[in-house]
Formats: structure tokens, C-alpha cells, sequence
């Protein structure tokens, strides 16, 4: 009978515990002030940062600067840490976009146009469909939205 209030007591503890910097090391992390809705571009000011236990969470971003300039994928509550799977870099290709094809090797450059298959953020390898010749190519989006494609 005289176990269960000492257990009472062990788990009040143990949670208090994890509020108190003085029991565990604590992070700041950065949270979103307001709710942040999927598409949306996350903005500095969207951001505070908030101590949190060390062992709090799994894999979230860790600092200001891995979410600003992100997009929202899903939508962000107040006062919670942000996990990376829930941003993405922004889109600068969209489906159907039509798309500058850059194929540049040894000092020769052609450039073709076509509409790009997929969505793209810089750096991601996205399929286009040539609108002369009908082929479908992969390259990979540069800061400009276009597609520079290699051989092999």
C-alpha cells in the first residue's frame, strides 16, 4: 500500500525533473511562434527558440538557419520542435514548367527546351520531355530553373 504514493512521487520527480536545467542538460531548439501551414515559406520571424531536455524528441532541426527559406510540408504547431521530413527546399521547377535544357561538355553547349515531368529544388535530378524531338532526359535543376544534363 505505502508503494504506490512513493511511486507517485519517483514519477512527479522524474517529471519535474526533466523542466529543470538543474537534472538534465537542455538544448535551445527553434520552434514556430504560430501555426505554419503546409506551402508556406518559413520566415525568420516565424521562429523563436526554446529550451528543450536532451533526450526530448528524435531527429529535429537544430538550428534557425536549417529552416528559414524552407517550406512547410506538413503543418507546424506552436512550441514544438521541427523534424528535417517536415520542410523541403522550395520548388524552382514545377510540373509542366517549361524548362531551358543545358547539355554543356568539353566546350560545346547545346540548349534545348522541353516541360519538365516532375517538380524540382535546386540540385534535384527531375525528368523533361524535349518538345522537339518528344525524348525524355534526366538533369539537374540549377538556381536559374534550368536543366543541365550530362552524358551517361
Amino acid at each position: 500500500m505505502m508503494r504506490l504514493p512513493r511511486l507517485v512521487a519517483s514519477a512527479l520527480a522524474a517529471a519535474l525533473c526533466g523542466l529543470s536545467p538543474l537534472c538534465a542538460e537542455e538544448r535551445m531548439l527553434p520552434v514556430p511562434v504560430a501555426v505554419i501551414y503546409p506551402g508556406e515559406v518559413i520566415r525568420e520571424s516565424m521562429l523563436v527558440e526554446r529550451p528543450f531536455g536532451v533526450g526530448s524528441g528524435g531527429s529535429v532541426a537544430e538550428t534557425k538557419n536549417a529552416l528559414v527559406g524552407k517550406v512547410a510540408r506538413r503543418t507546424l504547431l506552436p512550441d514544438q520542435p521541427i523534424p528535417p521530413i517536415a520542410v523541403d527546399a522550395p520548388k524552382v521547377v514545377s510540373i509542366n514548367a517549361q524548362v531551358k535544357i543545358v547539355f554543356d561538355e568539353g566546350g560545346m553547349v547545346i540548349i534545348a527546351y522541353g516541360s519538365a515531368l516532375q517538380p524540382g529544388a535546386v540540385g534535384d535530378l527531375i525528368r523533361v520531355r524535349n518538345q522537339d524531338s518528344g525524348l525524355v532526359v534526366t538533369g539537374r535543376v540549377q538556381a536559374d530553373g534550368s536543366i543541365r544534363v550530362s552524358e551517361g
